[in-house]
């Protein structure tokens, strides 16, 4: 208990928890709550419910905003994750070991990995249900309901495939592989043949698992359903994920970390004091195959793979338990070891987020200045070099619809993958995210636009309201017919002066850009 209740304390300060697509969703859930009492809002988005394996935090905020407000419902929930994803862990281990071992403390910081840190919430609440669940397969198991197992994990694995696919996916793949074991521990006197028939009677066993594919068929064979699969066998990309399994802000401190995984995994390989579960080390196993095959996107949805690669990690570390006759010293010095690992990350974690809730506070009061129901677009500055440390402003415009009911720029827009699409004609190719994403040149394999080049086209007419974030140094000419109205160092707000617009259009400024620069090489947006 006191380990769940540590790692919901980086989440206590920000009013906004500081990951970098959460802001996004948020305007999405606003058009989802109150699309209906703001006309204007209609012109802008399509918000159509439909049944598809991505609906977690979605759902969940529908009968907790009206009570709470839509800003800590979002917390609320966010705060659940990591402490669903470290009692799911610590479960799993008392489920296969009979108690926890001190090893299992090294996983624990797993739970503000990489992709919880990118926003991807309801991949990471997905994947903190599916551990607790895989949990109580476990024991269900051990106590011999296989019948009762069998009925509750109908409606379960439904739901969870609602929540998130990967979800329901990771949960498959971890229940096949301990009920692998399993049958062929009841089996393991005979001769010969046990594994293959342990195989099949592991894929029987799982058939409750299995009314989601019928939802996944109904889902992907949609009328307006994109998003393409691709990007497969990139494994430059996956030896990165792996060294960024634990990516917040400070790369030194986070790839050491990194590195005190690797060694504690290889003490359970060459360690005579340790050793690993069958039952554990075969999902550990199963789960990284599964990471080599996963292609970088899915569905449309980027980073497929980077999501995986904590998560072999947390099982692989948890599949970790001292061999019998190990001393009470050796264990607690292993313990005092996993807890001051644990303590140090959740201290490093609280830390960032302070600072990242910082930087929110600064540019958040621009919205004041912005009357509800405006236009605005939003150019937010970033390097063609994947810094280690992210500004995490990417999606930030986005609280601009979730406050004031504005229109911003930085929605994705995929038919199929999201339930909101955008369809504000006016805006051309500045409608939807990456538009909001600006650098100082041309990047290789990307979308964004140098900042130059979108503030020249974005269509002047079709917005009120210009706010910049961290903006790379562009031509200040191209500020013509835009009157600050805020500013905060490099930030700032500009409203629009229409009057000059027909001026400005036949000088080329303002005219619009109804696509995207595509260039060779360029990847989808996520």
């Amino acid at each position: 208990m006191l380990m769940v209740l540590m790692s919901i304390a980086p989440l206590l300060w920000p009013t906004i928890p500081p990951l970098v697509d959460l802001p996004g969703h948020m305007g999405r859930y606003r058009v989802q709550l109150d699309g209906d009492a703001h006309a204007w809002l209609a012109d802008w988005f399509d918000f159509n419910w439909s049944l598809i394996g991505n609906l977690g935090i979605d759902l969940m905020i529908v009968p907790l905003a009206p009570i709470v407000g839509l800003e800590p419902a979002v917390k609320l929930i966010v705060i659940a994750i990591p402490a669903l994803t470290v009692s799911g862990l610590l479960w799993i281990s008392r489920e296969v070991h009979g108690r926890i071992p001190a090893t299992a403390l090294f996983a624990l910081p797993l739970a503000y990995s990489y992709p919880f840190q990118f926003g991807f919430i309801n991949f990471a609440l997905s994947i903190a249900l599916a551990l607790n669940l895989f949990a109580l397969w476990l024991r269900l198991a051990r106590l011999g309901h296989l019948r009762w197992r069998a009925i509750l994990f109908v409606p379960l694995s439904c739901a969870l495939w609602v929540c998130h696919t990967f979800g329901w996916g990771v949960l498959g793949v971890l229940a096949f592989s301990a009920e692998m074991i399993r049958q062929h521990d009841l089996r393991r006197d005979r001769a010969s043949g046990h594994w293959l028939e342990s195989w099949v009677r592991a894929g029987l066993g799982c058939l409750p698992l299995a009314l989601p594919f019928v939802l996944m068929i109904v889902w992907r064979s949609g009328d307006h359903v994109t998003g393409q699969t691709a990007d497969w066998f990139h494994w430059r990309a996956k030896m990165n994920w792996v060294l960024m399994v634990l990516r917040d802000r400070w790369m030194a401190l986070d790839i050491a970390s990194v590195t005190v995984l690797f060694v504690i995994l290889l003490k359970g390989v060459r360690d005579t004091r340790v050793e690993y579960s069958r039952n554990l080390g075969l999902s550990a196993l199963f789960l990284f195959a599964v990471y080599l095959l996963l292609p970088r996107i899915v569905f449309g949805s980027a980073y497929a793979d980077m999501r995986l690669a904590p998560f072999v990690f947390a099982i692989a570390l948890i599949a970790l338990r001292p061999k019998p006759g190990l001393s009470m010293r050796g264990a607690a010095v292993i313990a005092s070891l996993g807890l001051a690992f644990f303590g140090v990350r959740i201290a490093a974690t609280t830390a960032s987020y302070y600072l990242y809730a910082q930087r929110y506070d600064r540019v958040l009061p621009a919205l004041d200045h912005i009357p509800r129901g405006a236009k605005m677009v939003t150019f937010v500055g970033r390097r063609c070099q994947d810094d280690w440390t992210y500004s995490r402003l990417e999606h930030i415009p986005a609280i601009g619809l979730e406050r004031r009911f504005a229109y911003t720029n930085d929605q994705w827009s995929m038919p199929g993958a999201q339930l909101l699409t955008a369809r504000y004609w006016p805006a051309g190719g500045f409608a939807h995210d990456p538009s909001q994403i600006v650098t100082d040149q041309y990047c290789r394999g990307e979308w964004w636009r140098p900042i130059d080049l979108a503030m020249r086209w974005f269509p002047r007419d079709a917005f009120d309201y210009v706010w910049l974030l961290n903006p790379p140094a562009y031509d200040p000419s191209l500020n013509r017919g835009l009157v600050p109205v805020w500013r905060s160092g490099t930030d700032v707000l500009f409203r629009v002066d229409h009057r000059d617009d027909a001026a400005l259009r036949d000088e080329g400024i303002g005219n619009g850009q109804p696509l995207f620069p595509r260039r060779k090489g360029v990847s989808s947006p996520r």
